[in-house]
């Protein structure tokens, strides 16, 4: 049996009938970009994000950059964020002509260290850019309290945690805005690209609207140089059948996530992610392997270094890899999230980060890897990677699934 990191098929089986409906709604109303398809859901997302206003865009990354652009963020403004992320954090601050500044992220959480942001602070720092990674959410409560005694706008990057909780509050509903991706493998997944900005001033949310549509406050009248970032209603149409089942969605990633909690957690060199309380939604189940496996004889087995490593000054990152490899050889996918920290990316060499810069995020790209983890995920598939990854470390109290 082959376990995939990620499959749509028994969602797309469940979900079949009403997807089509919807769609083919869509087509025959000729009301392709905007209408009340696209009204439906920035309505529902922003109450299910507990915030006034959602205003869709064209994907994750153009949430971050509206949000930015919305704040007035610009050339000569420094963003502090973490480098542990997808480029397109980093990215984003840097289309609006601004300057991310890195911190490093927590051992245990893999989330931007909070005790290192106010070092960090300078005159030219005009917002903090928080990611919530993996489905588990940034402490926002001393996050905020850094901004306001700084005077600091927050972006809450949600690409990753739609469904998520602070404290009681869902994330994108703390900062000044919120940015989601709604990229097929997210908890709330569209049939192709799309994003939304979320957001309590309804100041910022017409100025994002207008940024959207080429900075147009009325048709044909421009004000602003925006941007074409629309949500098109094909999307929102897919994203109406599924926003519904979000929360019964999550509670199963959660059941998931506990379940490789409970069973894994003898496991000999292999360190299990944090729980991250009730507040996570695990969009991914990453594990760290900082050690050799018992049967990679100490990396003598044909276990052999990242290239990565030795290119871009990070810890050699055999071990992870050779685990990578067998699983995948018996059946069971993984994928690493992320290979190549940010701030070690070719694109940003200029701002001189070196190697050991952010020793942290450092030695997590060369120790993570992400196992199978979605809704759909059957007892069986979990059970299987559950076996072989006990099989491969040799744990004596290997269980047969």
């Amino acid at each position: 049996m082959q376990v995939p990191p990620f499959s749509l098929g028994e969602q797309l089986r469940q979900l079949g009938d009403a997807l089509d409906t919807a769609v083919l709604e869509v087509l025959r109303s000729g009301q392709y970009i905007g209408g009340a398809t696209i009204v439906r859901f920035e309505h529902d997302f922003a109450a299910s994000c507990a915030a006034p206003h959602a205003i869709g865009c064209n994907s994750g990354t153009d949430a971050l950059i509206l949000a930015l652009r919305g704040l007035g963020i610009g050339p000569g403004d420094e963003v502090i964020t973490c480098s542990f992320s997808f480029f397109a954090t980093a990215e984003a601050i840097s289309a609006v002509g601004a300057t991310p500044v890195f911190v490093d992220v927590d051992e245990d959480t893999y989330l931007i260290a909070l005790d290192r942001i106010e070092a960090a602070i300078t005159p030219a720092t005009r917002a903090l850019l928080p990611v919530h990674l993996f489905g588990q959410a940034v402490d926002m409560e001393r996050l905020c309290a850094i901004a306001a005694a700084h005077e600091l706008h927050v972006i809450e990057d949600c690409a990753q945690a739609t469904g998520a909780h602070w404290a009681g509050r869902p994330v994108g509903s703390w900062g000044d805005a919120g940015c989601f991706s709604f990229f097929p493998t997210k908890n709330l997944g569209a049939a192709g690209d799309g994003g939304a900005v979320t957001c309590r001033d309804p100041q910022l949310a017409q100025r994002l609207r207008e940024l959207a549509v080429h900075g147009m406050p009325r048709r044909y009248l421009h004000t602003a140089l925006g941007y074409n970032s629309r949500l098109d209603a094909l999307q929102a149409a897919v994203l109406n059948v599924k926003l519904p089942h979000l929360p019964g969605w999550v509670e199963r990633r959660r059941a998931i996530a506990a379940r490789y909690q409970r069973e894994l957690a003898d496991l000999p060199g292999v360190q299990l992610p944090t729980s991250g309380g009730e507040g996570h939604s695990w969009n991914q189940f990453v594990v760290r392997v900082p050690q050799c496996p018992a049967r990679s004889a100490a990396c003598g087995g044909g276990c052999t270094p990242s290239a990565d490593s030795a290119t871009f000054g990070l810890p050699e990152a055999c071990c992870r890899d050779w685990l990578k490899q067998q699983l995948q050889d018996q059946g069971v996918s993984t994928i690493i999230y992320y290979p190549i920290p940010i701030h070690r990316q070719p694109a940003y060499a200029e701002l001189g980060y070196g190697p050991g810069s952010l020793p942290v995020t450092e030695r997590l790209c060369s120790e993570v890897l992400s196992l199978p983890i979605f809704p759909e995920l059957t007892v069986e598939q979990q059970g299987q990677v559950i076996r072989v990854l006990r099989q491969l470390v040799s744990c004596p109290a290997a269980v047969a699934g």
